[in-house]
């Protein structure tokens, strides 16, 4: 069991709906970026999505791409990505970290040494955007037999047709992509996204996780109740951008997590 598993499972029995938040590595500095990191858990943070900066991330929307790209500009690195979960995980051994990326950066850092680092650092899931169902031999597999979760990603445009393929090997939760389009590009409907929660259930017993879009308390709440947990990055990402106290990003995460978590 990893710790995804471990915390969905603490969760289901207090009747509590996950809330999982996205930040960038690196952004706008190492040390910042990690005494946000840090806070996460004790502003509500239940699972962690920390992300990958990339030169061609082709899946962010302007927010995110440009917190990769401040971070890539500060020095931000694989390794130091790893190194930033490893210094979290010296005062928390039990919060869950996806590492969220795109796969140039691990291919370069080599597949097996990756796996290796990723497990001593104290990375828990995987989100690899780029990598479809069609290539899991090269990474979801691998990642499986190491120990770490392989987390895709369902969209509005996923059809029965294609969603078993997408399901075949993920692991830890399913991630929901509320809209169609970029992250940050627009907000989801509750009642859009609802039918869409409930078919994806109907053939997996893995969590679904509801993300793209969400950017208030309210918002989270409505997407916690129909599903297992709302996940936010834009909306906290923008924060950090404004270049907002670390306490005022962590108060409003908070705010955002009181949300789901009263669903």
């Amino acid at each position: 069991m990893t710790r995804i598993d471990a915390k969905f499972a603490e969760l289901a029995s207090a009747g509590k709906k996950a809330f999982v938040t996205y930040v960038m590595a690196g952004d706008p500095d190492y040390d910042t970026s990690l005494e946000v990191v840090k806070g996460l858990p004790a502003a509500g943070v239940d699972i962690i999505e920390l992300g990958l900066p990339f030169t061609d991330p082709m899946a962010d929307g302007p927010t995110i791409q440009l917190a990769g790209q401040r971070a890539l500009e500060a020095g931000q690195t694989l390794k130091k990505t790893l190194a930033l979960a490893a210094a979290f995980r010296t005062g928390d051994d039990t919060t869950p970290i996806v590492l969220m990326g795109y796969y140039n950066p691990i291919y370069n850092h080599g597949v097996e040494a990756f796996l290796r680092d990723a497990r001593e650092a104290g990375i828990d899931g995987l989100i690899v955007v780029d990598l479809p169902p069609e290539e899991d031999e090269e990474l979801c597999i691998p990642a499986q037999k190491a120990g770490l979760n392989f987390i895709r990603l369902a969209t509005p445009t996923t059809d029965d047709a294609r969603l078993p393929k997408v399901l075949e090997n993920t692991s830890g939760f399913v991630y929901y992509v509320s809209i169609t389009g970029i992250t940050g590009a627009a907000a989801p409907e509750a009642g859009d996204v609802a039918p869409e929660v409930a078919r994806i259930k109907s053939q997996t017993d893995l969590p679904i996780i509801v993300g793209f879009g969400i950017r208030t308390p309210e918002m989270s709440e409505g997407i916690a109740r129909i599903a297992d947990g709302a996940v936010v990055g834009s909306a906290i990402v923008s924060e950090i951008a404004a270049g907002k106290p670390v306490a005022e990003v962590l108060d409003f995460v908070r705010s955002l997590a009181e949300g789901a978590h009263r669903a």
